[in-house]
């Protein structure tokens, strides 16, 4: 600013002499000819212009010099704020990098030991059409990674304060068309088969569902070394008493699978809750979620198919790099009876009591199928599963083993009867007593007690892979006693003896696979099942049968007279699969009983012998990536169901073996979850 000012100083110092020399508003005037006067003052103006040009130039330099240090200077201020902000920014982007940085580190610690306590039960060979459950990993997404698409891939599964959730299962619509009707959905009720004499068998059926549609939840965590687990599957496969198809379809929403695992480094596992029984085979090692299911699309599965999904209580030890595999199952027990011609009695009004009983009707209070006509098993003991899996590189093999305790309770005074004719009392047979009561002329509980008798049976199975990845072959059978409602078919479990006693029926089953996956899209598969049942037939079965008779006086106003007749016999032909049963009428065909009810057929005692099966399919899957699976499928299935001959107790007579035949085929068309 002072050198500012000494410039204007200067300028007006300048500009004064100047202004002096010429007056104002003067004309101009001739310069005098004295020429020493003009020397002198010429001298002086020359010494004083260049004193002045040479201040000038040195104010000039000095304000160039000036404004240069002025640029200078905002240059470096502008620079300075411009590092600033990078440094800002830098820092910014170094905070979010670091909080990325410790989430990833985070799910990575999860994510691998999950990993490596589920790397051992993951089949190298797993098929990957099957229908059970999928296995879905855990996927990441980056929002500022440009490559990252998490609208269309997304995370697998869902973090929830340190548990991982994977939801999976798939919707299905589905067709079945039989040429003799069974009056099912898509569920086989293989031992309902009809024949001939059935009214069904002379009409097919054709039947549209969803129902078989299936939702899944995988949980899982770590405790320290230790995972835990638990699955829960479902789908709408359960009837209601209100279910109906005339309108909504209204089926019932029905657990298949719910259960909670503790897995530990050792190779031991617990599981507890409803799951597959031991006894259905699996892809390797004794694992939950790797059973080897059949690919069809009936979840009746196929005759021979040896399963339950039950309540079960499992422990199970892995050994030698998981080449060996132990495990013991405790689940739910029921009883399935069969056969006809029991003991029994019937009054005057023609109710029937019977000399033993095993199961009882659900009760609605405590939560159990009131509805049910074959009622619920009031179980002395669980079943008891043992098994034994190998898998030695080439294949997997299984040994296994099944306890079944079956107890009834049973009445020795139920079929009695008076000792002998009276005035109002007519005995057609001899009389029929019991130890407990002797006295007794009705039935009377008397000498009840309860009879337990030990069922069971072994199984063994082999799958191996032909062709790695392309071909598997595989073959299981099992047998014994009391085990038919283990397969598919549900041949029963036990009869009754004549006296009331419980007598399991032997039976076998068995099924092979073949499986071909020609490419990554394709799935073909052929099964034969067959399912057996020995008669378990008795004779000596007891029955009291009561009838009144009103008689009248010839006269009018004599006096009427009430009698009984009780007829008895101590020769009646019972048990299952008796050859002296009588199948007379199993081809015949009788009139409805309402628009509702078809005929049954005549007499047919009908105690299937076997049930075979040949089953055909494919599985084509059009997509399958990050956004799920998308599938299409036929099966096609050939069924004969053949019964034990009987000759309606005429020795010497032709005997009767019943035979019924039938065809179905189904449409499945299935969207998974990824």
């Amino acid at each position: 600013m002072k050198k500012i000012a000494a410039l204007t100083l200067s300028m007006f110092l300048i500009s004064g002499p100047i202004l002096a020399d010429t007056p104002k508003d003067s004309d101009a005037q001739p310069a005098k000819t004295g020429q020493p006067a003009k020397l002198k003052g010429e001298k002086r103006s020359e010494n004083s212009d260049s004193a002045i040009a040479a201040e000038l130039e040195e104010l000039r330099q000095t304000l160039q010099s000036q404004q240069e240090q002025l640029n200078a200077l905002k240059e470096e201020l502008a620079r300075r704020d411009r590092q600033i902000d990078e440094a800002r920014e830098a820092a910014a982007a170094a905070n979010a990098r670091a909080a990325e940085a410790s989430t990833k580190a985070t799910e990575a610690v999860t994510t691998s030991a999950a990993a490596r306590s589920t790397s051992a039960g993951i089949s190298n060979s797993a098929v990957a059409s099957n229908a059970a459950e999928p296995i879905v990993t855990q996927q990441a997404s980056d929002p500022k990674d440009p490559k990252s698409k998490p609208t269309e891939d997304g995370p697998g599964s869902i973090r929830y304060k340190g548990v991982t959730l994977t939801p999976g299962g798939f919707i299905a619509a589905e067709t079945i068309f039989r040429t003799r009707a069974t009056s099912a959905d898509i569920n086989t009720p293989f031992n309902s088969i009809p024949f001939g004499g059935n009214s069904l068998s002379k009409v097919s059926e054709f039947n549209f569902t969803a129902r078989q549609s299936r939702p899944t939840v995988l949980v899982e965590t770590n405790i320290g070394p230790t995972k835990v687990s638990g699955y829960f599957e479902a789908d709408f496969l359960g009837a209601g008493t209100t279910s109906n198809n005339r309108q909504t379809n209204s089926y019932v929403f029905r657990q298949r699978q719910l259960w909670a695992q503790v897995a530990f480094d050792s190779g031991l596992s617990i599981t507890g809750g409803q799951m597959w029984s031991l006894a259905t085979e699996t892809k390797k090692g004794i694992q939950n979620r790797q059973e080897a299911l059949p690919l069809i699309i009936d979840p009746q599965y196929v005759v021979g198919f040896t399963w339950q999904r039950a309540y079960g209580f499992r422990v199970v030890q892995s050994l030698f790099d998981n080449r060996l595999a132990l495990g013991i199952s405790v689940e739910g027990p029921q009883a399935t009876v069969g056969g006809r011609g029991f003991s029994t009695y019937t009054n005057a009004a023609g109710a029937t009591s019977q000399n033993f009983f095993l199961n009882a009707p659900g009760a609605s209070g405590g939560l159990y199928n009131a509805f049910d006509p074959t009622g619920y098993t009031v179980n002395k003991a669980p079943d008891l599963v043992a098994k034994m899996a190998v898998d030695p590189g080439w294949g997997h093999y299984e040994l296994f083993g099944i306890i079944s305790t079956f107890r009834d309770r049973v009445y020795p005074c139920a079929a009695v009867s008076p000792k002998a004719s009276t005035a109002t009392t007519i005995l057609v047979g001899a009389p029929l007593s019991c130890e407990a009561a002797p006295t007794a002329t009705a039935p009377s509980p008397a000498g009840a007690f309860n009879d337990s008798r030990l069922g069971g049976g072994i199984g063994v199975s082999a799958t191996v892979p032909l062709v790695p990845k392309k071909l598997d072959v595989g073959l299981k059978l099992v047998a014994g006693d009391g085990i038919g409602r283990f397969g598919s078919a549900q041949i029963p479990d036990v009869t009754a003896r004549p006296f009331g006693t419980l007598a399991p029926i032997r039976t076998g089953h068995g099924m092979a696979r073949l499986e071909f996956h020609p490419n990554s899209k394709l799935d073909l598969y052929a099964y034969v099942g067959d399912e057996y049942g020995t008669r378990a037939a008795y004779k000596g079965y007891s029955s009291v049968k009561l009838a009144t008779n009103t008689l009248t006086g010839p006269k009018f106003g004599a006096p009427v007279t009430t009698t009984t007749t009780v007829t008895t016999s101590t020769s009646g032909i019972g048990g299952y699969g008796s050859p002296f049963a009588n199948n007379s009428g199993c081809s015949t065909e009788v009139d409805p009983t309402n628009q509702n009810t078809p005929g049954t057929g005549g007499t047919c005692a009908g105690d299937t012998r076997n049930i075979i099966e040949g089953t055909v399919g494919f599985w084509h899957k059009f997509y399958n990536g990050p956004k799920g699976r998308i599938q299409w499928g036929i099966q096609y299935a050939y069924f004969t169901r053949s019964a034990w001959s009987g000759n309606n107790n005429v020795p010497g007579a032709f005997t009767v073996d019943p035979k019924a035949v039938d065809n179905m085929v189904w449409t499945s068309f299935r969207y998974y979850l990824p």
